[in-house]
């Protein structure tokens, strides 16, 4: 069976620095202040954005709740925002190359806005490559990736392939469950301890990019 991967692209195809989580955290309450007056101080307001991530692995959902804003309008303001963030990433070095020596199809599926995928792609060197084959939450008209899993059955619908062909590639093991309740295979990269560890849902884990395109070819025929 002809495998195809699916990719996420935060902290998965780059890495999130420490300094950049925080500024991710950051632009997420200065957003919800700026844009919709929450009567926090940033100090308060960007240490709910850490709660709302830990509680919920969203960082605006505690300002949709609390505040009844739609997620919709939230998740607009803080690209708005992360946009302003995108040269702070620094690209891993030959990943292009090193992704062309994978013998699958290959695609990108980000939480992160259409436009924000475009402008973090083109930084990193990888546009081209994923031309016309990275999607976002927001072409399925939803905004997370951890909620349910028909955002991964409408992904594969979109693109033509059986979930059973898949392997999806994330950091997050909470959109690695709803990807694995439709068939495909799942695996997290992690970059300390593998906190997934044992959770059933998840078939191999890989510590960091290059360990996991090691394992994509050795164990996945990739």
């Amino acid at each position: 069976m002809q495998k195809n991967i699916i990719w996420d692209l935060d902290n998965t195809l780059y890495f999130e620095t420490e300094e950049y989580k925080n500024k991710l955290n950051e632009v997420t309450a200065l957003a919800a202040i700026k844009d919709f007056n929450i009567p926090l101080d940033f100090a308060t307001a960007t240490q709910k954005v850490k709660e709302s991530y830990m509680t919920y692995r969203d960082g605006l959902e505690f300002f949709a709740r609390e505040y009844k804003i739609p997620h919709q309008k939230l998740y607009t303001a803080y690209h708005n925002y992360k946009s302003e963030l995108v040269d702070m990433i620094e690209p891993y070095p030959n990943l292009l190359e090193k992704l062309q020596s994978l013998n699958c199809q290959q695609y990108v599926f980000s939480t992160s806005s259409k436009d924000i995928c475009e402008k973090i792609l083109k930084h990193i060197g990888l546009y081209n490559f994923f031309k016309d084959r990275f999607y976002s939450v927001e072409d399925f008209n939803t905004y997370k990736k951890n909620e349910s899993s028909n955002v991964y059955q409408k992904l594969c619908q979109t693109i033509g392939i059986s979930p059973h062909e898949c392997i999806f590639v994330d950091d997050s093991y909470s959109n690695l469950d709803f990807a694995k309740q439709i068939g495909m295979t799942t695996i997290r990269i992690y970059y300390r301890n593998n906190s997934a560890k044992g959770m059933t849902f998840i078939d191999s884990a890989y510590k960091g990019i290059d360990e996991c395109i090691k394992g994509l070819k050795e164990t996945y025929g990739c």
